[in-house]
């Protein structure tokens, strides 16, 4: 008798990455693999995919979807919108929030316009490593995105604004090294940007490690909050933002509910100007020491508030100096003013100077275009012990430009550079003919997107084809514009180039 001797050999199975398409007359009895056979809904797709995969949405209104499956550093998830109107007009099925993260990493979520949400537009919660990118957030009762137990979270080139309850932008709880970059936050009712350590939910009770960047953040706080607050963030950098008009404070570093104050943080270039209602443009209290403040702008048009306050606990290693500020200065946290003098005496404020005439600052201080003037007073000022971390302005020109560091979040342009309408960045080529904004050069993976003078998007790009973009704005009643040209690729999710141009 014969004897048969079975050999089993065990191949690995590859799984391979998966775009699935989402589209309002898709059905989900569909393969998802093309345009022609999406899906239909966004939460069928988000409870099939696995590590890798991208979704791309086509545009059209939406219900949102709940995510609970993780990719990796190197195979993450993807959701983005093919245009410009994906549109999210419904909570997801789970909670209260358009799109909800939780308990799973390595999620981006890219280009969707999410609005009326009962509790947050975004929310990612118990999520490490999660990119929020791109995203329009408008009228959502709670939080325009929110985030709690979020390490690394990434929050870059988003519009959030009308929030009706609190915050537009909130990075909540024990979590480390977040960035939150080239964000406009507007109109929320309480703050532009919230960071709260939460010491009662668990945790080391800080955030440590923060980048806050290149933020416009404007007409926010009418309840109460910062245009950027921070209970318990330590050891973070807050630089080239633009805050004005805002109704409450300006940059808040303090505790209430975290397990220390703000301490070691440096906020460099920033420019601050506050409205008539609002509090001090800084303030810096209960613990928050070893704080530094350089080559900022501070100023207010409140009749008798001022640019920084701090008190006494506050005043450990604390550092200011090369900034321009306002006659009025507070160490008992605001209770009584002194001048830049008094000021002076205590050590701090050495070369800051007091502002001259606002409009002989800016190119429009009443039209809320912050870039500095001709000649004007912040000019070569600064100083350059902020090198290592401020390198570009708020535009990305880089810094210095000319003899010396410019104070503020704009590096001041000759007007023979801002009045260049053909111009090459060395990538990128930008120029205005007859109407029309062409963009040159670009990549498939880049993204457009224009703004005027207060920071309000005018226009988004769909997906690129080809290397060129044309906008047009003949219905734009403005002449300046401002453009960021993002690129949305997963091996690069960075701001890549923004400028001023002037159209005649």
């Amino acid at each position: 008798m014969k004897t048969v001797f079975l050999i089993l050999i065990l191949l690995p199975v590859f799984i391979f990455p998966e775009t699935y398409y989402v589209s309002n007359s898709g059905n989900n009895n569909n393969s998802g693999l093309y345009p022609d056979s999406a899906f239909e809904t966004l939460q069928y797709v988000g409870d099939l995919v696995i590590a890798g995969d991208t979704v791309l949405v086509i545009n059209g209104d939406y219900i949102g979807f709940d995510m609970r499956t993780s990719g990796t550093q190197t195979q993450p998830i993807v959701f983005k919108t093919l245009g410009d109107s994906g549109r999210i007009t419904v909570n997801n099925p789970i909670t209260d929030d358009g799109i909800n993260i939780e308990n799973c990493d390595w999620i981006v979520i890219d280009g969707f316009n999410i609005i009326n949400m009962p509790r947050a537009g975004i929310r990612g919660a118990v999520a490490q490593h999660i990119t929020i990118r791109n995203n329009i957030c408008d009228n959502n009762y709670r939080w325009g995105i929110f985030t709690g137990f979020a390490d690394y979270a990434i929050i870059e080139n988003n519009i959030c604004f009308n929030t009706q309850d609190e915050h537009g932008i909130y990075f909540s709880n024990s979590a480390d090294y977040p960035t939150i970059r080239y964000n406009v936050s507007y109109n929320n009712n309480s703050c532009g940007i919230h960071m709260n350590g939460d010491a009662s939910m668990g945790g080391d009770g800080l955030i440590t490690g923060a980048i806050v960047e290149g933020n416009i953040i404007y007409n926010n706080g009418n309840a109460g909050g910062s245009g950027i607050n921070c209970d318990g963030v330590a050891e973070s950098y807050i630089f080239n933002n633009l805050l004005y008009n805002n109704h409450s404070s300006g940059i808040s570093l303090y505790r209430i509910d975290a397990s220390a104050g703000s301490y070691n943080t440096k906020v460099f270039n920033n420019t601050i100007i506050q409205a008539d209602d609002a509090r001090w443009c800084i303030n810096i209290n209960t613990n928050s020491t070893g704080d530094t403040l350089y080559n900022n702008i501070f100023l207010t048009l409140h009749s008798y508030r001022g640019s920084i306050s701090i008190d006494a606990s506050s005043a450990v290693n604390f550092c200011s100096d090369y900034n321009i500020v306002m006659d009025r200065m507070s160490n008992d946290w605001g209770n009584s003013v002194i001048s830049l003098t008094q000021w002076q005496a205590l050590g701090y404020d050495q070369h800051s100077h007091i502002a001259d005439p606002f409009d002989s600052i800016f190119v429009n201080f009443w039209g809320n275009d912050y870039h500095l003037k001709d000649l004007s007073q912040p000019i070569d000022i600064g100083t350059s012990l902020v090198n290592s971390i401020v390198q570009v302005d708020l535009d990305s020109n880089p810094r210095p430009i000319g003899s010396g560091y410019d104070i503020g979040c704009y590096e001041y342009l000759s007007s023979s550079v801002e009045e260049n309408l053909d111009f090459q960045s060395g990538y990128y080529k930008v120029y205005y003919e007859k109407n029309y904004l062409v963009f040159e050069n670009l990549g498939v993976n880049d993204f457009i997107r224009i703004y005027d003078l207060s920071g309000r998007m005018l226009h988004s790009s769909s997906s690129i084809i080809g290397n060129k973009y044309i906008w047009n704005s003949t219905n734009s009643v403005n002449n300046i514009y401002f453009y960021i040209i993002s690129n949305s690729g997963i091996s690069n999710p960075s701001k890549v180039f923004s400028g001023k141009i002037i159209m005649f």
